[in-house]
Order: structure tokens, then C-alpha cells, then sequence
């Protein structure tokens, strides 16, 4: 897995008043849960958190958080849907830190499920995207991907680094002991994706709205929720071979 320590995280933008890391894996998790990427925006020593998971990876985002800012100066907090791997943490991560929380308002009556009392720190995403300030001259775009796979998801747009956070758009699945950090084989990667994708993904007609929407920035990176981060080439590369995609409901006699 090369020299990338995949347990403490990972710088994967860095200017001089603006950082991005990359949160790490379980690499030996013995409990079989889905592997999953967290992101940490640093801007002027203000953090913004993005999918920062469920209660099985708390204790380890923190840790590794901790070695990068104060969790007292984590001011924001993104879920880009409501799926269990992204969000189940939310009242912990209420509990340690001061920050708000954004998420989708189709999902925000569902927060109490995963144990959230408290409602005053949520803020609603509304269905067309919103533009969330970082500090005074920096910011976060959230760019609707609905159906992609959930109806009420996002993609966040940094606008600083250029990265997106694809949440689950991107995503793979490891074999076990072969996870890497970064798309280099754009080609053997496919055949990672996928199916995940196929299955997952409502229909080619979203991913092509979703294509079109991101095609309109500057991206340096694609950051998904699951498997590997494309930059360089691999970006238009994904763009391009999402826009082409048949999946779900163009498929569905595949599984049924």
C-alpha cells in the first residue's frame, strides 16, 4: 500500500492558509463494516468535517482529527446523505464539538434515530445546493446529487483545493489487502466500481445531470466516500465514463 501511512491520515492539499487531509482507514478491521473516507478542511485554523462516519469509526476520526486541529475548532460539519456510514455519529460528534451540522432537509427529521436530541445546530441543505461560507473569504459548495443513491445527497465543492467530495459517486470496493489511495490505473479500477454503481446508482439520466453540474468547475480531485481518489486525468476520465453509464432503473430486469 506504499508509503502512505493509511491509519493517521493524510495530507492531500496544502497552501498556506488552506489544508485538506485525507482521515485514514481501518485497514485491519476485524468487524467486517464497509470501508469508508473521511475529509478534514482546514482553512485559517478552522475545521470543516466531511462524512465524518458512524459510531463504529468515532473513537479512531478523532484521534486522527486531533493530530491535525483542536476538535474545539471544528466549526462545521457535512453529511452528504443520511446513510448509517455517513451520519449514525451525529450526536457523538454534537456531543465533542461546538460545530453545526448540514445536511439535506429531506433528511433532517431523521437525525433522531441516531440518537439526536438536540436541533438546534442543524442546518437544512436545500434541494437546489447551497454555498457554505469557511471564515471570510473561502467557501463550500454543495452541489445536489440526488438519486446518486440517496434522494436528498450532495456533493461539496471545495473551492480553495478544487476538490469534490463525491460522497458515494466514485465509490469502490477494496479486495481485501489491495485498497491504494489514489485512482492510478483508471482502467483496472473500473472493474471495482462497477457494479456498486450498476446497482446503486437510480438511473443514467442523474448521473448525467450530476456529470454536466460538476463538469462546470475546475476539479483537481474527485474525493469519494468509498475507495480511491481520482486526480489528474482519472477525473475526466470518471466524468466521462459515469456520463455514460447504464444503471438502475436503466437495468432493473438485471435484478429482478
Amino acid at each position: 500500500m506504499g508509503s502512505i501511512n493509511y491509519s493517521s491520515g493524510h495530507v492531500i492539499f496544502e497552501s498556506e492558509n488552506h489544508k485538506v487531509v485525507w482521515l485514514g482507514w481501518d485497514v485491519d478491521d476485524s468487524a467486517g463494516a464497509v470501508q469508508t473516507n473521511q475529509y478534514l478542511i482546514v482553512h485559517n485554523g478552522k475545521g470543516v468535517l466531511i462524512d465524518p462516519g458512524g459510531v463504529h469509526l468515532f473513537s479512531r476520526v478523532v484521534s486522527v482529527i486531533s493530530r491535525f486541529i483542536n476538535l474545539g475548532e471544528v466549526e462545521k460539519i457535512l453529511f452528504a446523505h443520511q446513510d448509517p456510514d455517513v451520519s449514525s455519529g451525529i450526536a457523538l460528534w454534537l456531543g465533542i464539538t461546538e460545530a453545526d451540522i448540514y445536511i439535506s432537509n429531506l433528511w433532517t427529521r431523521f437525525m433522531p434515530h441516531f440518537g439526536l436530541i438536540d436541533f438546534s445546530r442543524i442546518k437544512g441543505i436545500p434541494d437546489g445546493g447551497d454555498t457554505i461560507p469557511i471564515g471570510s473569504d473561502a467557501r463550500i459548495e454543495c452541489i445536489p446529487a440526488h438519486f446518486l443513491h440517496s434522494p436528498g445527497n450532495f456533493s461539496f465543492y471545495d473551492g480553495v483545493s478544487k476538490i469534490l467530495f463525491s460522497s458515494d459517486i466514485g465509490a469502490a470496493v477494496f479486495e481485501e489487502g489491495n485498497e491504494y489511495l489514489f485512482v492510478e490505473n483508471f482502467d483496472e479500477h473500473v472493474k471495482i466500481m462497477e457494479l456498486f454503481h450498476k446497482r446503486y446508482m437510480a438511473s443514467g439520466k442523474v448521473c448525467r445531470k450530476w456529470a454536466d453540474l460538476v463538469s462546470k468547475r475546475e476539479i483537481s480531485m474527485i474525493a469519494p466516500q468509498h475507495g480511491a481518489i481520482f486526480k489528474g486525468e482519472a477525473v475526466d476520465r470518471f466524468i466521462s465514463w459515469l456520463s455514460g453509464l447504464e444503471c438502475g432503473s436503466d437495468i432493473v430486469e438485471d435484478f429482478i
